[in-house]
């Protein structure tokens, strides 16, 4: 409802306009009148000093109330104020100013991001081991493309499943072994170490044998020397690995294994470059849905693709490496003392607890961090094999029951020597990048599930010295034929323990008994799994479960021999 500007004193300003016209520049309401209405009038009237300045255009008695020292500053706040608005940048000038806020937000962003990146590295690790060689060779030889759709849905899964672990570490400062040990009877804890121990002994089998096989083909070195060098490499390596150091000590063996694992995307992205006669639409195609996932011999390449992709021993990675970085923000903001990193309880676990602003700081970037990690990384390099098998092996009647070392006589052959190194190499890098990860699982497991207080260097070379000596044994009495069978041994082994490590994982992160974060004294909030992340998560381990049974029937049957 419009009123007049001024109906107080109009003789002598008859320019006062009382009854303004509709969408007039000076139309206002009630609640707008005082002190501003007809402002464009009173800055002039004011400049002229015709008259004393009038704020209150209601109750004009107060300004006998107001001395003039009161009535000239709020005359120049608001002339200030109006002519600012005056002087408003277009709409265009507005826009451009929302455009340079929203790139210094994105920057921001970047920027926080950055300090995220490393652990999602370390755990692709796992998704590219000597074991997913085999598997996806072979799948490409013998469907060409048709089962990469079954590559992309176990990167799926396997990003979900760590999305669970960095939760879990995240919100509870634990990780999965830890939470076993405390929530678990003691039977079950016992069980599940057991498990975890033989999955990552198995992990370490594959990735000592991917490294032997990779030393004889690109320098000849024997195979029982190999895995022994194997062992030297990885004490090296790992002895400046300390999970409870500095989070720059941290970060600087993050890159290095980052580095390794851009080695192998570089090898991979140069042998596509040598792929001739495919379309890329050819290529695509084989990410959707295909009948021969459900064929007998493409139900047991799926399934081995699976196994040799979700590793069990990732999980406990990926739910211990992500705690670096809240513990470290609690400790800048001073929401934990330093000691308190230090205590133990009575079952010898640390008692520091994050706070909800280091949840909220890092648990979304980390999740963000992994995703993009694996998707770009882990999918492309198992993708990368099977379409180089797939492209240049699947008319080759020998390829398809051809091991590590037939693919890469067949590489050279029929793309180019460099082709064959370059395979070699790679198989390298992932074995050694891999081996030094599974070590680091196996730390966790041993220190979380039993207490095992055993100096670092001492569990490495336990761990290793368990893996490397069948190795030894097999490789010296079969030799290569004796490496490949083992090799895809170990990947049956992982599928039948993976059912069981990512139960209890579901179990913790469902259930606001253990996702619990304390807010104040005596107040807390949970942050179990919503239903519906729930559902997806009991769905894709009764996927796991289904798909691991149907690979040992079929390995009973013989029918991926």
């Amino acid at each position: 409802m419009n009123c007049p500007s001024r109906n107080d004193d109009v003789e002598g300003h008859p320019d006062w306009n009382q009854s303004p016209p509709n969408f007039a520049a000076d139309t206002t309401t009630r609640q707008d009148l005082n002190g501003i209405a007809n402002s464009r009038s009173h800055r002039h009237h004011e400049r002229g000093g015709t008259a004393a300045f009038r704020d209150d255009v209601f109750v004009p008695e107060r300004d006998a109330l107001r001395s003039k020292a009161e009535a000239e500053p709020r005359a120049q706040a608001i002339g200030s104020r109006l002519a600012s608005n005056s002087s408003a940048p277009p709409a265009r000038g507005t826009k451009l100013g929302g455009l340079g806020g929203s790139v210094e937000q994105v920057v921001q962003v970047l920027r926080k991001y950055a300090k995220f990146i490393g652990p999602g590295f370390m755990v692709s690790v796992a998704y590219i081991d000597p074991g997913n060689y085999s598997t996806d060779v072979s799948a490409g030889a013998a469907y060409k493309f048709k089962l990469l759709f079954v590559v992309l849905m176990s990167n799926i899964f396997a990003i979900f499943l760590q999305s669970l672990c960095i939760k879990l570490g995240t919100v509870t400062g634990l990780n999965l072994a830890e939470h076993c040990k405390k929530n678990c009877p003691k039977w079950l804890n016992i069980i599940l170490y057991i498990f975890a121990e033989a999955a990552i002994i198995a992990t370490d089998i594959a990735e000592v044998i991917g490294s032997a096989i990779s030393l004889n083909l690109l320098f000849k070195i024997p195979l029982v020397a190999g895995c022994a060098i194997t062992l030297v490499d990885v004490l090296v390596i790992l002895f400046f690995y300390r999970p409870t150091g500095s989070l720059r000590s941290i970060r600087l063996f993050e890159y290095f294994v980052m580095a390794l694992v851009l080695g192998v995307v570089v090898c991979f992205c140069i042998q596509l470059s040598y792929i001739q006669n495919t379309t890329a639409g050819e290529v695509f195609r084989g990410y959707l849905p295909s009948s021969s996932i459900v064929e007998a011999q493409g139900l047991y390449m799926s399934c081995g693709i699976l196994g040799a992709t979700v590793m069990p021993h990732s999980l406990y990675l990926g739910s211990g490496i992500v705690q670096s970085r809240v513990r470290d923000f609690d400790l800048k903001l001073g929401n934990t003392d330093p000691t308190a990193l230090e205590e133990s309880d009575s079952l010898g676990l640390s008692k520091y607890r994050p706070s909800l602003a280091a949840i909220k700081y890092c648990l979304s970037y980390s999740i963000a961090e992994l995703a993009i990690s694996l998707f770009s990384f882990a999918l492309f390099v198992n993708s990368a094999i099977l379409i180089v098998a797939g492209a240049s092996l699947s008319d080759n009647a020998d390829a398809q029951s051809a091991d590590l070392f037939g693919i890469h006589e067949l590489l050279s052959r029929t793309l180019s020597p460099a082709a064959g190194t370059l395979f070699a190499l790679a198989l390298l890098f992932s074995g050694t990048s891999a081996g030094i990860i599974a070590t680091i699982a196996g730390q966790m497991v041993s220190e979380g599930q039993i207490n095992w207080t055993i100096a670092p260097w001492m569990r490495r070379l336990a761990t290793r010295t368990i893996s490397i000596t069948p190795s030894i044994i097999i490789a010296a009495a079969v030799g290569k034929t004796g490496l490949s069978a083992a090799l895809n041994a170990s990947q049956v082994v992982l599928s039948v323990i993976l059912p069981f490590v990512s139960a209890p994982l579901i179990w913790f992160t469902c259930r606001n008994r253990y996702m619990t974060v304390a807010v104040a004294e005596g107040q807390s909030i949970g942050l179990r799994n919503h239903w519906v992340t729930a559902t997806l998560a009991v769905l894709i381990w009764a996927v796991i479960v289904v798909m691991n049974v149907a690979l040992l029937v079929l390995e009973g049957l013989g029918t991926g021999g």
